[in-house]
């Protein structure tokens, strides 16, 4: 059975920056990396909103990106 081991994490916060001229959101993210893999999800949320008061944008979503390696 193969096994996923996580060599590394990532947090992204995506803001939304405006409309374009149909009206849809334009969204910008800021990828923080380097993020210990034994985060949890609390961590991570209170981090994201620390960083996200600092930001005159508008919060769209937070995301936790893991990288893994796939082993036999």
């Amino acid at each position: 059975m193969a096994q996923a081991v996580v060599t590394s994490s990532k947090l992204r916060l995506v803001f939304q920056v405006g409309m374009d001229d149909e009206g849809k959101p334009v969204l910008k993210a800021k990828t923080l990396s380097n993020i210990q893999k034994s985060a949890t999800a609390d961590q991570l949320f209170q981090a994201a909103q620390a960083l996200i008061g600092l930001s005159n944008d508008t919060l769209s979503n937070i995301e936790r990106v893991d990288n893994a390696d796939l082993l036999a």
